[in-house]
């Protein structure tokens, strides 16, 4: 990853056709994750949809998991979910830790 410099664009919300071109996947996958509920655009139609930093963050560790392991969407949603629930309990811990 490059260092971000004084021309580095910072994205704040990404259409649906910018965020699969952004993580190179396919439309219909990228609908998938949202019929999942591994992201959630803003907006009531696909044309309209914008996604925000957590999705775009959670549609790329999202690809990789498809890319490199073959997880399928169902498989992606749980494997978020419990990455999600690990990192809470951790941070609860910390929590606890540092009374």
């Amino acid at each position: 990853m490059k260092p971000a410099t004084a021309k580095t664009a910072v994205v704040v919300s990404l259409s649906l056709d910018e965020l699969c071109r952004f993580c190179q996947a396919d439309r219909n996958w990228v609908i998938e994750l949202v019929e999942h509920g591994v992201l959630e655009p803003e907006g009531p139609t696909l044309q309209s949809w914008q996604f925000h930093s957590v999705s775009i963050a959670r549609a790329k560790k999202a690809r990789r998991l498809n890319r490199d392991l073959g997880v399928n969407a169902a498989g992606v949603a749980l494997v978020l979910d419990l990455l999600a629930e690990r990192e809470e309990m951790l941070r609860r811990l910390a929590v606890l830790d540092d009374r």
